[in-house]
């Protein structure tokens, strides 16, 4: 300890430790503030709170008691009421990844003692964007079709096949198309930044996103009718909630307009697979899928032979650059936060209540 530093401290595995911490980002900590990692192994998923044994829960809170500032993640024992009693100074605590239900944190404890709580769990997004940006171009070439066609030993390529073909005179550019994005979150924002470039026009559906922000990044809010009928490409990108799954059944894929692109980067429970697939069989729309229902794809499913279907086995978000990026956002939430500046990924009630499509 140094003096009057704030002292932050970060709970995990040490996997968590020796992979997301990049020494660019612990040494612009370091210079506004004392770094200390504890080691926790405890047990956590999407739906239920780590439940950590007496001792262990003992250990934490002397870890936690002297900190300003608490980061949690993998493994990390929940800060519950009894560990925010313990640790008057605390004032900030943030959830690094993989835990967008914020299942380490009692959330409404933390805002009853005045303490911070934030969510840098978003560092994946802005893969996933990218990933959605790139299987947008391969759906509007229909490029599985021509690599299948490569594959296969056709004489593809030719000035003939060119020409004629109806898998070539079908490509396409993003260039001043109608986009339609279901779910504006981090992921489609950052989408919607991406496209900047090919002057689309952007229409989205979240019945959680303000009119306010609609208009400050320039797209139009609509009904899912309107997000799936209207647009040339039509990207998904909701979390899966009890008010998702299932949620682009028959009818909804039945409004798809011939000749546009479908692209999922979101879940494959948000899709019924069954119409996905007879729709595709009709081969008047292209897919691009990174997700699918169930995963991984079972080898004897017609999706893997359709030509009009493009798959990646779920790799929007993973890359190593995302691993790193939690922790660069959480520095500079820190950052902002000792600065006497406000936070901009802030977990509160509401927050998790439209995560869970409440």
């Amino acid at each position: 300890m140094t003096g009057n530093r704030p002292q932050v401290g970060l709970a995990c595995t040490p996997e968590v430790r020796d992979v997301y911490i990049d020494s660019s980002d612990l040494a612009r900590l370091e210079k506004f503030a004392d770094f200390h990692w504890q080691e926790f192994t405890e047990e956590t998923s999407w739906d239920s709170a780590p439940n950590a044994s007496g001792e262990v829960g003992k250990k934490f809170t002397r870890f936690t008691e002297n900190l300003d500032a608490l980061v949690v993640c993998h493994g990390s024992p929940r800060v519950d009421g009894n560990v925010l009693a313990a640790s008057p100074k605390l004032k900030f605590v943030g959830e690094l990844e993989g835990d967008r239900f914020a299942q380490r944190i009692d959330v409404v404890a933390a805002i009853e003692n005045g303490v911070r709580a934030i969510d840098t769990t978003h560092g994946s997004s802005y893969p996933v964007s990218e990933w959605a940006l790139g299987l947008m171009l391969v759906g509007l070439r229909n490029a599985g079709a021509h690599f299948r066609r490569i594959i296969d030993g056709d004489l593809w390529g030719s000035a003939d096949y060119n020409d004629n073909t109806p898998d070539v005179v079908q490509n396409e550019e993003l260039t001043g198309k109608t986009v339609g994005i279901i779910g504006a979150g981090y992921i489609g924002r950052k989408l919607i930044e991406l496209m900047k470039p090919f002057n689309v026009s952007v229409l989205a559906h979240d019945p959680y996103v303000s009119s306010e922000l609609a208009s400050s990044l320039d797209f139009t809010l609509t009904s899912l009718d309107k997000v799936l009928s209207v647009p040339d490409v039509v990207v998904c990108l909701v979390p899966l909630t009890p008010g998702t799954k299932g949620m682009l059944g028959e009818r909804e894929i039945s409004l798809l307009k011939p000749g546009s692109v479908f692209v999922n980067v979101s879940r494959g429970l948000v899709v019924d697979t069954d119409a996905l697939i007879a729709r595709l069989e009709k081969g008047d729309i292209t897919a691009c899928l990174d997700v699918f229902d169930p995963e991984p794809i079972p080898a004897d499913s017609p999706v893997r032979n359709l030509r009009n279907v493009f798959l990646t086995p779920h790799i929007a978000g993973t890359t190593q650059r995302s691993r790193t990026r939690f922790f660069e956002e959480m520095v500079s939430e820190l950052d902002r936060h000792f600065s006497g500046h406000e936070t901009q990924h802030n977990l509160t009630v509401n927050t998790l209540a439209n995560r869970r499509g409440e």
